[in-house]
């Protein structure tokens, strides 16, 4: 019922840079952040994934409890936590809660004259379900309602996501679609008018080859998004479009993929890294590029539990970590 209500007011493309309720475009897991920062089609470990794509749930997540903390840039910070169950002949049910706080601000009145402080947060929970389709084909759904806060001024709104997802038959290739945060404000801040969520197409794979310790993902994003180019505006406030048109088509092409790669010498622990050409391109400066754009992390599992780790490099002014733990209380 909620794809009916909402999805004809997403369905149009959207120009890069468009967004509401940042919490709902952030990396929570650590697997997908070392992998650069957005996969759909690679084969979940924890529940952080299901935020990508809810067709990765699947029975094998039941009783599963799933922790990711991220300390952003500057004074942000954001984290998830989720669980799921799974109910023979039903389907398999996650739920999940994210936060995200962008810290302490000053506060001035319109002449510059400072009043005091003040926060800002952003708040989701995640109600997902899945179960097969027909063959290996399995799908999901997500429901997100998110309030957002901006000092004295409120907005909510309820986002959704539907993907599925296919495994072959030796379990090495596996492919993933998903149109994630289709929906719209219910309230605005203050008088705003209330807008839609820019809705995103995805599709991606993953794939590894036989008897080797590699894994190759490679993801396609913003598929309703003919250009990814946005305007900015100079110190006189006139408009200026960022080096869009002078790229090469090739660039342009690559602004929409993030590829990923991983080692695999057991199922114990990995080792992944990955690149995301968009946001190289859009963060790096005029002078220096850098490392901006890379991403790595790790996995090993202890005990009962599987912990993660990865290191996004955003801009040359800024890396972001990324933590997760999982755990399957069954196995206690």
């Amino acid at each position: 019922m909620l794809a009916v209500v909402v999805l004809p007011h997403t369905m149009k493309a959207q120009r890069g840079g468009d967004a509401l309720y940042m919490l709902l475009h952030l990396t929570q897991s650590s697997k997908v952040a070392s992998l650069g920062g957005n996969q759909v089609g690679l084969p979940a470990s924890d529940l952080s994934m299901l935020l990508h794509n809810p067709g990765l749930l699947d029975s094998a997540f039941s009783k599963q409890v799933s922790l990711s903390y991220v300390p952003y840039l500057a004074d942000i910070s954001y984290g998830y936590g989720g669980g799921a169950l799974h109910f023979s002949k039903v389907g398999t049910f996650a739920l999940g809660f994210s936060h995200i706080g962008y810290g302490e601000m000053t506060a001035a009145d319109e002449s510059g004259v400072i009043t005091g402080t003040f926060t800002a947060g952003e708040t989701m929970i995640q109600a997902s379900y899945s179960r097969m389709l027909y063959g290996r084909i399995r799908a999901g759904i997500s429901v997100k309602p998110v309030i957002s806060r901006i000092e004295s001024y409120d907005s909510w709104g309820i986002a959704g996501d539907m993907g599925v997802f296919y495994t072959d038959s030796s379990g090495l290739f596996t492919a993933g679609l998903v149109l994630r945060n289709f929906g719209r404000q219910i309230t605005s801040y203050g008088q705003a008018e209330v807008e839609s969520l820019p809705a995103d197409l995805q599709a991606g794979l993953s794939f590894k080859p036989a008897h080797a310790p590699f894994r190759i993902s490679l993801t396609a994003q913003d598929l309703l998004s003919g250009s990814l180019d946005y305007e900015l505006n100079d110190d006189e406030g006139s408009d200026i479009r960022r080096d869009y048109d002078k790229a090469s088509d090739l660039e342009k092409v690559l602004r929409h993929f993030t590829l990923g790669l991983e080692f695999m010498p057991s199922q114990n622990f990995y080792v992944a890294g990955g690149v995301n050409p968009r946001r190289r391109i859009d963060m790096k400066t005029q002078s220096k590029a850098s490392t901006v754009g890379y991403t790595w992390g790790f996995g090993f599992r202890v005990y009962k539990f599987h912990f993660s780790y990865a290191s996004g490099r955003y801009h040359l002014a800024g890396t972001s970590n990324h933590f997760t733990i999982s755990t399957n209380l069954s196995s206690f």
